[in-house]
Formats: structure tokens, C-alpha cells, sequence
């Protein structure tokens, strides 16, 4: 995650973000709404790289690191990306494959005869 004084442009993977994304309203808004929460719109462009999960985790992690880029620039604006909810990760992860099944949870089928 990069920030850089700018327009606003976001560039995920090196494509903007229109194209990356496939033009879905909801992750626009969700990426700029750090930017929103400390009233620094179109201050700044931002360079993400994303890997892994979903296109909203991805949204969800850009999210998050501008947030986290925005504090390291001023620390004034804790309190808003605070109050937001910008800073607090999900820790949610995918669950490990247990022995004897064939993922996390799901098992073998069951015979009775």
C-alpha cells in the first residue's frame, strides 16, 4: 500500500480501480471511506497490491491499508478511522484441514452397511 500526494486515483495491480474491480459501486465507496472518514478526498493516489480471497476481501484490505497509511501520515486522524471502525482487522481465517476428513469440516460419507 502507497500513498502518494495526488487526484485520488487508486490503482489496484496496476489497473485503476474501475477495471480491477469490474465497476461494483460498493467497493469504490468502501475504499474511499477513509478518505472520507478524515476529509482528505482526492489528496492523495493510491498503489495497492492484493492477493488472495475474494474481490470484497480485497476491497476490505485496500480499505484497511489506506487507513493504516493515512495514520502514519497524521496520527490526528485515529480518532475518526477509529470511531469508522478502519483499523481493526477481521481475523477471521480459513479453518485447517483435520486428518481423517476431507476438509475442515466436511467428512467422508457414512455408510451403515
Amino acid at each position: 500500500m502507497w500513498l502518494a500526494p495526488g487526484k485520488g486515483k487508486v490503482t489496484v495491480n496496476d489497473k485503476p480501480w474501475e477495471e480491477y474491480f469490474g465497476k461494483r459501486f460498493l467497493y469504490s465507496v468502501m475504499m474511499k471511506e477513509a478518505f472520507v472518514a478524515t476529509n482528505t478526498s482526492d489528496q492523495y493516489d493510491v498503489l495497492a497490491r492484493a492477493h488472495g480471497g475474494g474481490l470484497a476481501g480485497q476491497a476490505q484490505a485496500v480499505r484497511h491499508g489506506v487507513a493504516r497509511a493515512l495514520l502514519q501520515l497524521n496520527a490526528e486522524f485515529r480518532k475518526a478511522l477509529r470511531k469508522a471502525g478502519l483499523l481493526t482487522r477481521d481475523p477471521r481465517v480459513k479453518e485447517r484441514k483435520k486428518y481423517g476428513r476431507k476438509r475442515a469440516r466436511k467428512s467422508f460419507q457414512f455408510s451403515k452397511r
